[in-house]
């Protein structure tokens, strides 16, 4: 099953509710994964200078 490309407004979404504290790690850490964080990191990495 294909997954769909990084959200990155999910992304910051998820990362803005777990600092209001609206959500335990554990449920920022699964929403990260589902939004696509680890395929967003992998893109920026492979077009930064040192990647």
């Amino acid at each position: 099953m294909d997954r769909p490309p990084p959200d990155p407004a999910k992304l910051l979404a998820d990362w803005m509710e777990w600092e209001r504290g609206e959500n335990p790690p554990g449920r920022v850490i699964s929403n990260l994964k589902t939004h696509g964080l680890r395929d967003l990191l992998e893109t920026l990495a492979a077009a930064s200078p040192e990647g």
